[in-house]
């Protein structure tokens, strides 16, 4: 399973969801982050978290690659723009006081955590009573099919059930995929104390100069974006 197109052509204005998925302006998820504090999963070079940033959040980045932060912190410094940067698995947030943020966001990170409810968890403590988690991801269902070759017609390439790890390049690193179910995403998110707000399946989005869509994406969608809100306990 391939991230598609376009994968290094994110924004530092506008708060991308993914690759080709669409943007805050298509989706409307975040509200206003003037004077919010805003946590990344899964960060990479840090782009969303300068939008974040350049929208007045206090913005902070966690990703697992050492590499991908040393990245992120060069950007920053190009951009001008204060982000708290910090290497880190993505369920492993010790460095925050519980309560502490307003928003949890992660745009295509998810897959590479094997326990996602973990995960979950996590952000829950860290996140204040009422405030939001934010995440997209490859859609479960899109994720059984072999896309890496756009002109070959869409062919199953594993069980929907088979949660086995698959090997991806990651900015020159090889990486473990994980594929979560639909159940495993949305029930996790309930017994870790959420409320789910959106789940919303997006047609892909055309980009000119990019390479064509996978066959495979007219029948199902490629993404999974949800919102999902802390209820206290």
């Amino acid at each position: 399973m391939s991230f598609g197109p376009g994968t290094s052509a994110i924004s530092t204005d506008i708060v991308s969801y993914g690759p080709d998925v669409g943007t805050e302006e298509d989706f409307r998820l975040l509200g206003d982050l003037k004077g919010k504090r805003v946590l990344e999963l899964g960060c990479g070079t840090a782009q969303r978290c300068i939008a974040f940033a350049r929208q007045g959040a206090t913005a902070i980045g966690v990703d697992f690659s050492a590499e991908l932060i040393d990245a992120a912190k060069r950007l920053c410094e190009r951009e001008g723009v204060r982000v708290e940067l910090r290497q880190s698995d993505l369920a492993d947030l010790a460095f925050l006081r519980a309560d502490s943020v307003d928003l949890v966001f992660s745009a295509y990170a998810l897959s590479y955590g094997r326990d996602v409810e973990r995960v979950f968890r996590q952000a829950h403590r860290v996140l204040k009573v009422g405030a939001s988690l934010v995440f997209s991801l490859p859609h479960p269902v899109y994720d059984i099919f072999d896309d890496n070759d756009v002109q070959r017609p869409p062919v199953v390439a594993r069980s929907y059930f088979d949660r086995a790890a698959s090997s991806v390049h990651r900015s020159g690193e090889i990486v473990e995929l994980h594929h979560h179910t639909l159940a495993d995403l949305l029930v996790g998110l309930v017994r870790s104390g959420y409320r789910i707000e959106t789940v919303i399946e997006p047609e892909p989005v055309r980009v000119p100069g990019h390479v064509a869509h996978h066959p495979a994406s007219r029948y199902v969608p490629r993404a999974l974006v949800v919102r999902a809100r802390k209820e206290g306990f």
